[in-house]
């Protein structure tokens, strides 16, 4: 079966690329620019080595943590992604099942292909609602009232997309939402019959969260009136935990925690919105520095096996986040493909803490 051919985040992608459209490929694995953003990211991850100990007993090791005063059995958990059903129908389901067997976050995207109600039930209430600021506001504070009455309690503010970036990739397929088709279109879902088929008896992916709301998103449509103000009214009307994703600067991290902002996530949004930043792992200690030990950091970009989540974690970070690893693996071999990549991380995870010496995931810091 494909699942037994995954060992690793690697071998997810190869089958993925082989099985979806090439649009929809390039739409899941693209990032902005000419993607050395990306590049410059996974160069900062594979740059920094871990120290390996010897002699030391590490036969019980444990992958548990804690996330705001809950329990976690892993240090990791899935990050918001818009319209995952299009990697295979159902994904968004998949994704919540695993978030309620593991009790880690399921990252519900505003432009998710499933509406939040039917997803954090799933998920056994293991879901943040993600928002996006959009247009003049006022569809997005209902969503946020949406999120409330469903039982969230965590709320996560994506910062860092005032402007959609471009991802040639996607462009030069002519990806929209909804699906254009022409010509180019036709002919690559013809020649991804197993997709095309699949989601044709299922229905094309929407933006479930607008369908109750009387208006469609327009994932194009500027975000750029979101400011400080918009901050402080969420902090105002939002009373569980409001994490603001998107933080590469250090000086807004210090802004948001004085903001009432209860944790900030390092995040380059995957290198999907600006070619030119840094890589969000090189500024991962920084803002650990600004914020002092205690404060909840978390992050999300470029990670792509356990090794890389230990790196993260020993970097400064409390919990992160994979993203289109998981739609990889989804792609590739459904469900049984999620698994086994799920339990791929958790082995890499497990064995890099053995090398390291480490029995649990406890980290000195500083301040």
């Amino acid at each position: 079966m494909a699942a037994s051919a995954i060992h690793s985040a690697e071998d997810a992608r190869r089958l993925a690329r082989r099985r979806l459209p090439w649009m929809v490929f390039d739409y899941i694995d693209g990032a902005a620019g000419t993607e050395t953003g990306a590049a410059r990211n996974r160069a900062a991850l594979d740059g920094m080595t871990l120290r390996p100990r010897i002699l030391r007993d590490v036969s019980s090791r444990s992958l548990s943590t804690e996330l705001f005063g809950k329990p976690a059995q892993r240090p990791f958990g899935i990050a918001p992604m818009g319209m995952c059903n299009l990697s295979i129908p159902g994904a968004d389901l998949m994704l919540a099942r695993l978030a309620a067997r593991y009790s880690v976050p399921l990252g519900v995207s505003t432009v998710a292909s499933t509406p939040m109600e039917e997803l954090i039930e799933v998920a056994e209430g293991n879901a943040w609602f993600q928002l996006y600021f959009s247009g003049d506001g006022s569809g997005t504070f209902r969503l946020v009232e949406r999120a409330r009455a469903a039982g969230y309690e965590t709320l996560v503010l994506t910062v860092d997309v005032p402007e959609v970036g471009r991802r040639p990739r996607e462009l030069r397929h002519g990806f929209t939402m909804p699906f254009s088709i022409g010509p180019r279109q036709f002919l690559d879902f013809a020649l991804h019959p197993r997709w095309s088929l699949s989601t044709l008896f299922h229905g094309k992916p929407q933006m479930a969260n607008f369908l109750m709301e009387g208006y469609e998103f327009d994932r194009t449509e500027s975000r750029a009136k979101a400011d400080w103000s918009t901050l402080s009214r969420l902090r105002d009307m939002w009373p569980g935990n409001l994490v603001v994703k998107g933080v590469l600067d250090v000086e807004d991290a210090v802004a948001l925690k004085a903001a009432g902002a209860d944790a900030v996530q390092v995040s380059s949004h995957g290198a999907r919105q600006l070619d030119s930043a840094p890589a969000p792992f090189s500024v991962l200690p920084q803002v650990r520095n600004a914020l002092g030990a205690k404060f909840p950091i978390f992050y999300d970009s470029g990670l792509r096996s356990g090794e890389d989540a230990l790196k993260a974690l020993a970097s400064g970070a409390d919990f992160v986040f994979f993203g289109r690893i998981l739609q990889y693996a989804m792609a590739g071999a459904g469900e049984q493909g999620l698994e086994r990549l799920w339990t791929v991380l958790s082995d890499e995870l497990s064995i890099a803490m053995a090398q390291t010496g480490m029995c649990s995931l406890s980290f000195e810091r500083a301040g």
